[in-house]
């Protein structure tokens, strides 16, 4: 397969203008002493030409990378932190890969507070020091961007599910509504970029954001997440395109209606809600069938829901997978 034109991974503004399968991740509780996108999407600039393995790393000195695994159940090995914490999409800060890092170096992360509401019996706020007392595990998982390049994270953090049950969602609330933080002076994207309908908004089915895979990250590789990968605290859904997984969240609400997101507002001819991996639908404008795995030459084949189809097929049965976007 050819290489994909950088040109040809633009959004159209910036171009136009549970068993097995989870003990084989490494999921390890907290209390045994373990801890441990692709953010927005659409512009893959010189995606298909850098390699970020060379990207310059971070000024300040990056914490030790521990994980308990060294790979995906699949076998294959952990990106290094460095891949992970140098190659992001958070258009927030700018749509340049490579520059977040430097970007987002002073980032206030604390204080922090999230609100949980809309159509539960107990809405709360929580602080980041509460979500941190939920009981972590470390969730080995690949993160497949919409733009076909990929990496193999050590997230840390606790299932959506555990969270969504203190608040006690009603039965009318039908979908999970996820917003990050509207701040125009830490994130100098939201103020040059108007094209997009900041805040960054994202959505889940309930049955999506109960399952056990949908995970709320607080860290990674066995330390906090840095601001460049959504601290302190975001969401990880490892069966769809990265750009589901919000980042930096300071609002979710349980609500009656399918949310539209950011990029369904932006580009709706070729973002969905759904946007679940598939090799089968190509985007509009570039094939899904393979993909580019960070620090890898050559490309591979994409897998069918990412790779965790026995725990999350059966939340589509029914469904014309053939209009994922």
């Amino acid at each position: 397969m050819d290489k994909i034109k950088s040109s040809e991974i633009t959004p159209e503004r910036v171009y136009l203008s549970r068993r097995d399968f989870l003990k084989s991740m490494g999921i390890v509780s907290a209390s045994a002493a373990v801890l441990a996108a692709c953010g927005p999407a659409a512009n893959a600039t010189a995606d298909a030409t850098l390699n970020p393995t060379e990207a310059p790393a971070m000024e300040s000195e990056a914490p030790a990378a521990t994980a308990q695994a060294t790979t995906d159940e699949l076998g294959d090995p952990l990106n290094s932190f460095e891949d992970i914490t140098n190659y992001n999409n958070f258009y927030e800060f700018t749509t340049d890969k490579q520059r977040v890092a430097k970007l987002a170096t002073d980032f206030r992360t604390s204080p922090w507070e999230v609100q949980v509401g809309g159509l539960v019996n107990n809405p709360k706020t929580y602080s980041i020091d509460d979500l941190r007392k939920f009981e972590a595990e470390e969730r080995i998982y690949r993160l497949r961007c919409v733009e076909a390049w990929s990496m193999v994270i050590p997230w840390f953090g606790f299932p959506l599910h555990k969270l969504l049950a203190e608040v006690e969602p009603k039965s009318e609330a039908k979908y999970v509504r996820f917003e990050t933080l509207y701040d125009k002076e830490q994130f100098p994207g939201q103020k040059t970029d108007i094209w997009y309908q900041w805040p960054y908004v994202e959505g889940l089915r309930m049955d999506e954001a109960m399952n056990d895979l949908t995970l709320m990250a607080t860290g990674l590789y066995g330390k906090d997440l840095l601001p460049q990968n959504g601290a302190p605290i975001r969401l990880v859904v490892p069966w769809k395109y990265g750009f589901k997984s919000i980042k930096s969240i300071v609002k979710i609400d349980l609500v009656a209606e399918m949310p539209t997101s950011l990029w369904m507002a932006a580009a709706p001819q070729e973002y969905g809600f759904y946007a679940n991996v598939n090799p089968n639908v190509d985007h509009p404008r570039w094939s899904q069938a393979t993909e580019r795995r960070i620090g890898e030459l050559g490309r591979r084949a994409s897998i069918m829901f990412n790779g965790y189809e026995e725990e999350v097929a059966h939340l589509y049965d029914g469904m014309d997978l053939s209009a994922n976007y």
